[in-house]
């Protein structure tokens, strides 16, 4: 009863604050004092250019990072417009400091406003990982009750959107489909796009938490109605008496039958799966986020171009291509042979290997503990069988140990993904925690400036027009 009334109060708060609801302040409880385990790194270089004999000094950062814009003074002349770095695939360029999550390849440590990834998916949740992840510390009991709130508040799809869903064509590739609609969000939102409300709509804090409460309300909403579009079934709303995880279970398997319960071992696995993936620095789809929201497009439009940035095969499509290698490999007497094939340039080796770890991704070692989990309530599959026997060769392999090729977060994901029989592009949703925690960081960041990457031209240097003869 005391809960319930709690709620309600909360709730009347929340309807007597216009359209904006700001969180509580944060309460800096959960801080912690250790320093980097390299300490300061600051310094100089002392560069001396060979072409010319000159000698030039070069600040280094307390973060061991130089300022690019520092070699353009490296120069032989008039015509020379200074030093750039060539760095495809920005293999070791720094575009941001951030503050939200930390790795450490060589060693396999991932952690969340520093607290290790293990941590947090053992005792924690999906939408209290993401309270911290946005605004940095872990919440009171009060702070998560009311967040959980807001985001359930506005969990509802604008009915426009819904029908947008359901007009895509039932083949429609799921991903795309979800895709398609958190691009479309913005045309239901104008009140947040700064090309129409202008640049500083995103300095009021109210304006800027209407927005994440919008986006991760709906997110679930939407993959929801995405995936049940593309299986010929109608959207199902979700209830406001579930948690974040059930919800997603309810949607997807309820059929509209509000007396379903979701198993509760199973919606905590979904927040496992969910805390796992919901942040990891600057990858593709996050830099893509980060990239669009400099220019100053509303939230929607950069939250929708990350997610169509994950979707591909080398980024967050890897979850769907680990089930699809298992089954075309079989059973475990085909795997020799397979070996073979990977090594040969064949056949592709998917859910190893990893841009950042040169060791065993965390990540990758509590989902397979949470496989046993999911086989003690479905039963075993007979990939995981295929799966384990492809890891235990790959690991002892002298191919694969030499390239450091480990089993990445992908790995189980599709295979845990799988037996629980949820679309792999929800995965997407726990995602936009991280994407969103970047938006809000670089709108505060005072470096923050348009991305706008140089390049090295090497074409041709110059020629003039002809009209065209017969």
């Amino acid at each position: 009863m005391e809960r319930r009334i709690a709620r309600l109060a909360v709730l009347s708060a929340h309807l007597e604050v216009s359209d904006h609801v700001l969180p509580p302040p944060i309460e800096p409880w959960c801080t912690s004092g250790a320093s980097a385990p390299h300490g300061s790194l600051k310094g100089s270089l002392t560069i001396v250019d060979e072409r010319t004999g000159k000698k030039y000094q070069v600040r280094v950062a307390e973060d061991g990072t130089v300022k690019s814009i520092d070699l353009k003074k490296i120069t032989t002349g008039t015509d020379d417009k200074g030093l750039k770095l060539y760095d495809p695939g920005y293999l070791n360029t720094a575009p941001v400091r951030s503050s939200i999550s930390y790795t450490d390849g060589d060693e396999g440590i991932l952690r969340y406003r520093g607290y290790p990834i293990e941590e947090l998916a053992e005792s924690s949740t999906f939408l209290e990982v993401a309270y911290l992840l946005i605004y940095g510390n872990l919440p009171s009991q009060r702070q998560l009750a009311d967040w959980e709130l807001a985001i359930s508040q506005h969990s509802a799809v604008p009915q426009g959107l819904l029908d947008m869903i359901q007009s895509m064509p039932q083949d429609a590739y799921p991903t795309g489909a979800f895709v398609s609609a958190m691009s479309a969000l913005s045309l239901f939102h104008p009140d947040a796009n700064p090309a129409h409300m202008g640049q500083d709509v995103y300095k009021s804090a109210q304006v800027r938490d209407k927005q994440i409460f919008r986006i991760l309300g709906q997110a679930s909403t939407i993959a929801a109605a995405a995936f049940l579009r593309t299986a010929g079934k109608p959207p199902v709303l979700p209830l406001s008496n579930l948690s974040y995880t059930e919800n997603l279970l309810y949607m997807l398997n309820s059929m509209g039958n509000r007396f379903y319960k979701p198993n509760p071992r199973l919606a905590r696995v979904m927040d496992t799966i969910f805390i796992l993936h919901c942040e990891h620095e600057m990858n593709c789809s996050t830099a893509a986020a980060r990239h669009l929201s400099s220019s100053g497009v509303d939230v929607y439009t950069a939250i929708g171009g990350a997610t169509g940035a994950i979707n591909g095969p080398l980024h967050g499509g890897a979850v769907e291509a680990v089930p699809k290698m298992l089954s075309e490999i079989g059973s475990v007497d085909n795997i020799p042979e397979f070996i073979e094939c990977v090594k040969n340039k064949k056949r592709k080796l998917s859910g190893f290997g990893h841009r950042v770890y040169r060791n065993y991704d965390p990540r990758a070692k509590v989902l397979k503990k949470l496989a046993d989990e999911v086989f003690s309530i479905f039963g075993k599959d007979p990939l995981f069988e295929v799966a384990a026997a492809l890891e235990k060769t790959a690991l002892t392999d002298e191919y694969f140990v030499k390239r450091k090729l480990y089993p990445n977060v992908d790995f189980y994901t599709g295979l845990v993904c799988r037996v629980m029989g949820v679309p792999s592009h929800f995965i997407i949703v726990s995602r936009i925690s991280g994407y969103l925690s970047h938006w809000r960081e670089s709108l505060d960041d005072p470096d923050t400036k348009i991305m706008r990457p140089q390049q090295t031209y090497n074409g041709v240097w110059l020629r003039h027009y002809e009209p065209v003869r017969e």
